[in-house]
């Protein structure tokens, strides 16, 4: 494996599981050095940090922190560990991945309120500003600066039960364009991965998952889901220097699930 990435150093929001870990598995099998933020329990730490020393068997350095990464008080912490574990060096890459919101219909018993979509809407869409912003205010960019997030067909397909979270992307999407726009003079570019359904904890979370992934395989050319392996090839090629000329975009990665 090509260490390309080597010296860079990258930070993953959501890092543990899903797409971030993939990401991190291929980020690391290159070379990149990365700041992890994830939420876990007591029992669930053995088996993460069994996680964990896969990416550090790559030979890189790693920084994990146990917090909520979409808290704005543990931002202002974070960034001082990060300042601390980088030293001299820069951010490359910010990789929002936070999975963290309601899934309650509309109708019904249990149904969303006022609270759960501004939770949802500030842990899944605006907490990428709130990292960008506190990035750039400290310093820690580098020239040039990679900001990729995970959207998903939702943000415009409506689904029972998906309501906060669809808000949510879509208000990460348009962050994403306002940041591509914004923050071009500092050599920033920012897209969002529309990752095609994907068979990970946060699906299964999904009211009728396994029905959305019997229709996924059906509207799939390939006849299959999306691996996170797929995403994360996508998420190393945004890191890559050539992709300077590639922002503001919602990049679609699901072996053309979206077409049909």
């Amino acid at each position: 494996m090509v260490k390309d990435l080597k010296d860079q150093y990258g930070i993953i929001l959501g890092g543990s599981s899903g797409l971030g870990y993939a990401s991190a598995l291929k980020l690391a099998a290159h070379g990149m050095n990365l700041i992890i933020l994830y939420r876990a329990s007591r029992l669930q730490q053995p088996y993460i940090e069994d996680k964990f020393q896969s990416l550090r068997n790559h030979g890189i350095d790693l920084l994990v922190l146990n917090i909520d990464a979409a808290r704005e008080e543990n931002i202002t912490k974070a960034i001082t560990d990060i300042k601390s574990f980088i030293n001299t060096h820069k951010v490359n890459l910010l990789l929002h991945s936070i999975s963290k919101g309601n899934l309650k219909p509309m109708t019904g018993n249990q149904v969303l309120n006022t609270g759960d979509f501004q939770q949802t809407v500030h842990s899944m869409g605006i907490s990428l500003y709130s990292w960008v912003a506190q990035l750039y205010d400290t310093k820690l960019f580098a020239k040039p600066a990679r900001v990729i997030s995970f959207t998903s067909e939702g943000s415009r397909k409506p689904m029972i039960g998906y309501a906060a979270v669809s808000a949510a992307k879509s208000v990460l999407e348009s962050i994403t364009r306002s940041i591509a726009l914004e923050f071009a003079r500092e050599q920033i570019t920012a897209n969002c991965i529309q990752a095609g359904v994907t068979d990970t904890e946060s699906l299964k979370r999904i009211p009728g998952y396994e029905e959305l992934k019997g229709a996924s395989l059906k509207r799939n050319p390939y006849s299959r889901l999306t691996d996170p392996k797929d995403v994360a090839d996508a998420v190393y090629l945004l890191a890559r220097s050539e992709s300077q000329w590639i922002t503001g975009n919602v990049i679609k990665v699901d072996g053309g699930e979206s077409l049909q």
